[in-house]
């Protein structure tokens, strides 16, 4: 695998775990949950266990670490690991335009300091 085949497959990998985050929040936000989790734990854990949304989010997850395996076998740890921040990125962009979530300033400034330093970090000397 080459260089920039390995940057692909991390940014990949940073895509499915954003993938992850929302499709198990979306399954915890379903009505039913809402009401287990009132209700109690037992019946929260079951629901989790039969929720297509939150199987999909593991089953992101369990990929993207499978495959991160690939990628720190090609890239210096130093470069790939700063990418993992771009989930925070991505996650927060799909929880404003996919979940509906509020933007603040707090918001976009620290996502503009994420982006920054993911540059910054990706320069080489």
């Amino acid at each position: 695998m080459s260089h920039i085949g390995a940057l692909l497959l991390a940014l990949f990998c940073v895509c499915l775990t954003a993938a992850a985050q929302v499709l198990m929040k979306m399954g915890m936000s379903s009505p039913a949950m809402q009401h287990a989790m009132s209700a109690g734990m037992r019946s929260v854990y079951w629901l989790a266990l039969t929720s297509p949304a939150i199987w999909g989010g593991m089953i992101c997850f369990a990929t993207s670490a499978a495959l991160w395996l690939l990628v720190l076998g090609r890239l210096e740890v130093s470069l790939a690991y700063p990418l993992v921040s771009l989930g925070v990125v991505l996650t927060t962009l799909a929880g404003i335009f996919i979940l509906g979530e509020s933007v603040s300033l707090y918001k976009v400034l620290g996502v503009t300091l994420i982006v920054a330093g993911v540059l910054a970090l990706s320069i080489r000397h």
